[in-house]
């Protein structure tokens, strides 16, 4: 049996749709695309034209990704009447950083329980994200659980704790808060179809760093649009709750709160590991040779393990002819985009690694 096609929705559909869910306003949107002819120039100078979609220009202290996710997970927290924010990840978290800035933004409490996977044997230098957090007023809790399932237990702990204590509390719990977060990345695809239309193209791929809900929901409205293009979302960790098969439920989830027709199966998710290497949350030789070669050319700065990595998928793609030499089979240019997801904050923390790894000029 053929499966079924629901019709294709426009961008304006799509926001109608997406529109039922609450949402509460933080982020800089539309943000910036633009074209990089030096770092194309410098990739190939017969391959494709690439672009940056700016979703490190969205506020919220420095921008990134979660600006979008928290119009929605900030709404559900604030439509539920919680007064404490409980979330956690490790120490340089861009989500936590984000998630304070929003709860900051908005008059909500937060406690942070950072896990860094190693003994507290002193303090942690408050550089990066972590300084950010204690400018944004964020209670703070360094643990020594990994990210992974002991941090997720001791988060939970953590929130009953201070339920008892009679505080309304808004957990971050992974069947709720992926599918919303999900939502707003599929606006974010609706935005790059228009600015790309606006711009006179359509594009031959879009590139992300995600293996959860930002690549899920891009993936979604690539789907709801009926996008010719693929969606390769890079993988920074491959961890069993990030996954093709995870990815694609998220999406069905957000499909459903939206009341949109479209859903997903597992093999409609791109997910590239190919640079996943050396592991999570290391930089690898070509994500810093893709960071050194966006900054050198167009002065744009992305992060050294995700945004990084996802760049240097995209480089490889390039190198490797995957798009015909920069033309079509009509003779027309080529156009990729990279969706940068933010995360800058925590180069700072890395200031030690990145003397020591990257090149630097002498005239």
């Amino acid at each position: 049996m053929t499966r079924s096609v629901p019709p294709m929705l426009s961008t304006a559909e799509l926001r109608s749709r997406i529109a039922r869910v609450p949402r509460t306003t933080l982020a800089h949107l539309p943000t910036p695309f633009e074209f990089l002819p030096r770092f194309s120039q410098a990739i190939s100078p017969n391959g494709p034209r690439v672009w940056i979609k700016r979703d490190d220009c969205t506020g919220l202290l420095f921008g990134g990704n979660k600006a979008r996710h928290n119009e929605f997970l900030i709404a559900d927290a604030l439509a539920q009447g919680a007064d404490l924010v409980v979330w956690g990840a490790g120490v340089q978290s861009n989500n936590c950083r984000q998630t304070a800035a929003a709860c900051a933004k908005v008059g909500l409490d937060i406690h942070l329980v950072l896990g860094r996977g190693k003994p507290a044997d002193g303090p942690d230098i408050v550089q990066g994200n972590l300084l950010l957090d204690h400018i944004v007023g964020a209670s703070i809790e360094i643990v020594e659980e990994s990210v992974g399932p002991d941090l997720d237990q001791k988060i939970s702990d953590v929130a009953a704790r201070f339920r008892a204590t009679g505080r309304k509390v808004y957990l971050w719990e992974r069947p709720v808060v992926l599918p919303l977060a999900a939502l707003s990345y599929a606006l974010c695809l609706a935005e790059i179809v228009e600015q790309s239309a606006a711009s006179g193209f359509e594009p031959a791929a879009v590139y992300v760093s995600s293996a959860g809900s930002t690549g899920a929901g891009v993936a979604l409205g690539a789907a709801a649009l009926g996008c010719r293009f693929p969606v390769k979302s890079i993988a920074p960790m491959t961890w069993p709750w990030d996954s093709q098969v995870e990815m694609s439920a998220t999406a069905n989830r957000a499909a459903e709160l939206a009341g949109i027709d479209t859903r997903l199966a597992p093999d409609d998710i791109l997910f590239i590991t190919e640079q996943l290497a050396p592991g999570y949350g290391q930089p690898s030789d070509a994500g810093l040779a893709a960071l050194t070669l966006l900054a050198r050319t167009e002065g744009i700065l992305v992060e050294p393990t995700y945004t990084a990595k996802a760049l240097a998928g995209l480089i490889a793609d390039v190198r490797v002819g995957l798009f015909n030499a920069g033309n079509d089979c009509n003779g027309q240019s080529t156009d990729v985009v990279f969706l940068h997801t933010g995360g800058t904050p925590a180069i700072f923390a890395e200031a030690e690694m990145l003397s020591e790894r990257i090149a630097r000029k002498v005239l």
